[in-house]
């Protein structure tokens, strides 16, 4: 046999996927190139790994038991990739987190420096909605979640990183006096939801809630660009992380609406496991915000104030 770390890799994340397109996705290949790896690979061997039953990929037992001897020897090649970086003297190894998905506009800022600093590091940010962070924390498949509304059922550690503001938002083309009642606002154009599941929607049916509001129209997007556009395009208002949406209020493309009730103040966290184990390269990370984040919101978030 003569297969290569790379096809072993492109074969596990296929596995991992149970699709070619999103495992080319994912390891930002073409499908036909990663089609032609797993043909490659396949080749190899006697028995099946795969098998095709109306245009969608299934992998075998026989598969799956070669998936898990990949996992073991790709996990050996970072092993001594990281045992070279150690000897050297650098910190290394795979920082994990999860971040709800308007927590893109804030944790980058909080990890360029730590990651400038430690070249050694491989860093894994996956960013989704506030149920799936805190699945992928309450199964311990990650060193840490940044949310910005903490999980009620899961004991926790937390670290408070930036208050989050949000307000209520619409397109810069009308005119509204200060003050206004939610129904005045409601009666003639939709209130746009975020999907069930995202912490920011959360927070709006809470408003909703404390409010008595029950009679307006709705829509529901996936996205907080998605929310966004929508917004652009008119289509209705918003209750949105004042976070998200810098640039477009600079551009005065969007505006804040103001409100009885808002803003809604909630805070940035980074939270982990209570009783987590820490590996060197998460330890290393908490020690580096605790020392640095004030001047990271001070240098990085300033803007805040003018809102």
């Amino acid at each position: 046999m003569n297969y290569t770390l790379n096809q072993l890799q492109i074969f596990l994340k296929i596995v991992q996927t149970n699709s070619v397109t999103k495992a080319a996705e994912e390891l930002h290949l073409t499908q036909p190139a990663v089609s032609i790896q797993l043909k490659n690979f396949q080749d190899q061997f006697d028995i099946p790994l795969t098998e095709v039953i109306s245009r969608k990929i299934y992998i075998t037992d026989f598969g799956r038991e070669i998936a898990k001897a990949a996992e073991n020897i790709i996990n050996q090649v970072n092993a001594i990739n990281y045992k070279t970086l150690a000897h050297k003297g650098q910190l290394n190894g795979k920082l994990k987190i999860s971040v709800v998905s308007t927590g893109k506009y804030v944790l980058p800022f909080f990890l360029t420096d730590f990651m400038k600093q430690h070249s050694g590091i491989e860093l894994l940010m996956d960013v989704t909605n506030k149920q799936k962070v805190i699945e992928s924390l309450e199964n311990n498949e990650v060193d840490f979640a940044l949310v910005s509304i903490l999980p009620s059922k899961l004991k926790i550690e937390k670290l408070d990183l930036l208050q989050n503001v949000l307000f209520l938002v619409g397109n810069s083309n009308s005119q509204y006096n200060k003050g206004l009642k939610p129904k005045e606002i409601f009666k003639n154009s939709p209130l746009i939801f975020r999907e069930k599941g995202s912490g920011t929607r959360q927070t709006m049916e809470q408003f909703i809630e404390r409010n008595g509001l029950s009679d307006f129209k709705k829509i529901e997007l996936t996205s907080n660009e998605a929310v966004k556009q929508a917004l652009l395009a008119d289509l209705g208002f918003s209750i949105m992380p004042l976070i998200g949406i810098k640039s477009e209020l600079e551009h005065h493309e969007l505006q804040i609406i103001p409100t009885k009730g808002l803003p809604i103040k909630t805070t940035w966290s980074l939270i982990w496991l209570k009783g987590k184990k820490h590996s060197p390269v998460s330890l290393s990370f908490l020690t580096h915000l605790r020392k640095e984040k004030s001047q990271i919101v001070q240098n990085k978030f300033a803007w805040y104030e003018k809102y």
